[in-house]
């Protein structure tokens, strides 16, 4: 059985995606930091991975990194087997690929009940509040910026049942963005 790693690039305040920004959650805001938070992440995350995206950020990233050919992360990135969440499975031409409808959470249990290596999220902030109420999540990467965006989509939404994360580890880089590792836990337990 596959692991399910969500990864989250987000400010102190827990902002993904500044309003207005159409670009994805590295981009912008985090430039500054990027080098360093990004050398994190590639020292973290090499190896052999599939994805779990949603439409919009397969979109996106198939504008993207086909083009960047250059270094492990990207080779691996263009490599990975791409399970996109659509409602239309046209389109798809960055591969490989394979489209994941209608009935989502019951897709992602079948491709994480496969052998084959772990399943990451990235920039999708509507696939993770599923993941979570679903219970398929097994790891939670949140990288912390040093900066307060005040408005934006937030990693998890107000409208999601709280759940709880066990600590790992924690890392930061010399421009203050902060690694924090954990364990799906579970719904919190009330009382």
């Amino acid at each position: 059985m596959r692991k399910i790693r969500i990864f989250a690039h987000m400010s102190a305040d827990a902002i993904v995606q500044p309003a207005g920004d159409d670009e994805f959650a590295v981009s912008g805001w985090s430039g500054k930091y990027r080098s360093a938070a990004g050398a994190e992440a590639l020292a973290q995350s090499q190896g052999t991975y599939d994805l779990l995206l949603g439409r919009h950020t397969y979109d996106m990233w198939s504008g993207f990194w086909p083009k960047q050919q250059g270094g492990p992360f990207a080779g691996a990135i263009n490599a990975a087997k791409k399970y996109v969440m659509t409602h239309r499975s046209t389109g798809l031409d960055w591969g490989p690929v394979e489209a994941i409808l209608p009935d989502i959470a019951e897709n992602v249990r079948r491709v994480k009940a496969t052998d084959g290596p772990d399943l990451v999220v990235w920039g999708t902030t509507t696939l993770t509040p599923l993941l979570f109420e679903q219970g398929l999540v097994d790891e939670v990467e949140l990288l912390v910026y040093p900066i307060l965006l005040g408005q934006g989509i937030r990693f998890f939404s107000d409208r999601v049942a709280p759940h709880e994360l066990e600590f790992v580890s924690s890392r930061s880089t010399p421009t203050g963005v902060v690694r924090n590792s954990y364990k799906y836990v579970g719904p919190v337990k009330r009382g």
